[in-house]
């Protein structure tokens, strides 16, 4: 039996629905200890107000450091401490509220490292993204067949990958960074791809 394989890829646009800041609590002193305990307090307020905006199971810590720091001409100056925090919010409006409380709330002992857009619900873009990928195999494997002199027979396989991490279903992906408007995030658009690989009987 002869065959044809084709690998098909497909796209459709979906609005980012949650949020994941990254953020510091971050002090410096003339010994470590002093560092270390001005970052801890900083560090205790924003546990606090984030535990206003999502769920305590979302606050993560990611790191906790201390380090010394110099002034321009290498003369060690004290220490800086910093404990990071990764922080999911479910609501893009509540991460742009918790945002702003932990600006006014940490003030200069917070440091934003980054807001990145998660897509937890795809609202079947996944599901257009397949269908557009399968046509696009088989428009593929429909040419190939007749630059062989052959046609299109039944469907011998399917395999589906999503972002090039193998073989699976999974539709979601996710966007890397965040518009900042008047303290607001703006979710803005980004792209659900996924890939077939079809096998096709000649006839």
């Amino acid at each position: 039996m002869r065959t044809v394989t084709v690998t098909g890829t497909g796209t459709a646009r979906v609005a980012p629905d949650s949020a994941v800041v990254r953020v510091a609590a971050v002090a410096r002193g003339a010994g470590v200890a002093e560092a270390y305990d001005a970052m801890a307090a900083s560090a205790t307020t924003v546990v606090e107000v984030a535990g206003r905006h999502t769920e305590t199971r979302r606050i993560a810590s990611t790191g906790i450091s201390v380090w010394p720091f110099h002034d321009h001409e290498g003369r060690r100056q004290g220490y800086e401490a910093r404990h990071a925090f990764s922080l999911a919010c479910a609501d893009l409006a509540e991460a742009g509220t918790m945002l702003a409380e932990l600006a006014r709330e940490v003030g200069d002992g917070l440091a934003v490292d980054s807001v990145g857009l998660e897509v937890t619900e795809d609202h079947g873009a996944g599901g257009k993204a397949r269908e557009a990928a399968f046509h696009d195999a088989r428009e593929r494997a429909a040419a190939l067949a007749r630059m062989a002199g052959a046609g299109l027979g039944a469907v011998q396989s399917v395999v589906e990958t999503t972002g090039g991490d193998g073989p699976g279903p999974g539709p979601l992906v996710k966007v890397a960074m965040a518009r900042d408007s008047g303290g607001g995030v703006e979710p803005g658009e980004t792209t659900v791809t996924t890939a077939v690989t079809v096998v096709w009987e000649l006839a």
